[in-house]
């Protein structure tokens, strides 16, 4: 892959982005190279399951862009991409909850250790930035108010203590070896390209399908919600403009009750209450989670472009326009 000409801080630019087959990974990896022309990107991605290289089967041929088949967890490869990227943006993890309550063993192999996999690498290489991408799930429920950076961590899942302790585990490579880590801590995203085993394309494709929507307990858990291009803009900002050493909350501002998410995504298409199947409750469902996201806005004048409703619909919109990508995989 050539070599960029953009410079950050008097670096050429190449970023190596784990998990770039993903949701998110992809979503970001498709705005930065569009966003930034000279920017060079390498996506590693081991392709699991919710790997999906359909999500940028549009860069094939991008000259700026090279995927290269590969575990986190694995030194040497990891190690060969580190030494050509200038930037780490680790969005590679395992996600799902409920997996990670049925089989926590792939949960700790990939965040935990790949991710100490990629920091001993980064701390080997010339890196400029170390960015862990990580979850509003670490801090855990909260009753009341929103949760602050310096908050406790208090995760509920296999899931989140995993993430909680790449966090942790990023965060001693900087205080330790001076590693330049940042973490950006986002709520829940939803947009094109999310694997339909999360609740919103669940939800929309059992709806296209003519199936029943399966809504846990008793519907009340609330969740703040962040259209993914603005999750993306926001960890480019922190990327660019983001102090070393520090954490960044990402939230939309769109706090709804899972009910009422149900509700909406129902009426957009046409559908009544009747789709809706309650189901018994997930084991240590955490109840609401909301996250203050001032130190963000204040330093960076970050703040979601994309109204709620308007992009729940264009969402909706994309799954319909797309079923053949999405139908194989739910198979």
């Amino acid at each position: 892959m050539a070599d960029g000409s953009k410079k950050l801080g008097g670096l050429v630019v190449k970023i190596l982005v784990t998990g770039g087959a993903g949701f998110i990974g992809s979503n970001f990896i498709r705005q930065i190279l569009k966003k930034y022309p000279d920017y060079e990107i390498i996506n590693l991605d081991k392709l699991t399951y919710a790997g999906n290289l359909e999500n940028l089967a549009d860069l094939e041929k991008n000259k700026r862009y090279e995927f290269v088949k590969g575990d986190i967890a694995d030194p040497k490869i990891v190690a060969k991409c580190v030494k050509e990227a200038q930037i780490v943006v680790n969005f590679a993890a395992e996600t799902h909850v409920d997996r990670s309550i049925a089989n926590a063993g792939d949960f700790v192999k990939t965040n935990v250790f790949g991710t100490y996999t990629l920091l001993e690498a980064a701390k080997k290489s010339n890196i400029s930035k170390y960015i862990q991408i990580s979850t509003d799930e670490v801090y855990g429920s909260i009753e009341k108010g929103a949760f602050k950076e310096a908050d406790e961590l208090k995760p509920s899942s296999p899931y989140s203590a995993t993430k909680a302790s790449a966090d942790l585990l990023s965060m001693s490579y900087y205080i330790t070896y001076q590693l330049p880590v940042i973490i950006t801590r986002s709520s829940n995203n939803f947009g094109p390209y999310q694997f339909p085993e999360k609740v919103m394309p669940l939800f929309i494709t059992n709806v296209l399908e003519e199936k029943p929507v399966p809504l846990y307990g008793d519907g009340k858990n609330v969740r703040d919600w962040v259209y993914v291009l603005d999750n993306c803009e926001a960890i480019d900002q922190v990327m660019h403009k983001g102090k070393t050493g520090e954490i960044y909350n990402i939230g939309g501002g769109n706090e709804l009750a899972n009910i009422e998410l149900t509700k909406k995504i129902l009426e957009l298409l046409g559908k009544g209450d009747d789709f809706i199947k309650p189901v018994n409750d997930r084991l240590g469902h955490d109840r609401r989670y909301a996250l203050d996201c001032f130190k963000l806005r204040s330093e960076m004048g970050w703040k979601p472009q994309h109204d709620f409703n308007q992009a729940l619909q264009d969402t909706i919109t994309w799954y319909k326009a797309n079923q053949q990508w999405w139908k194989k995989l739910k198979k």
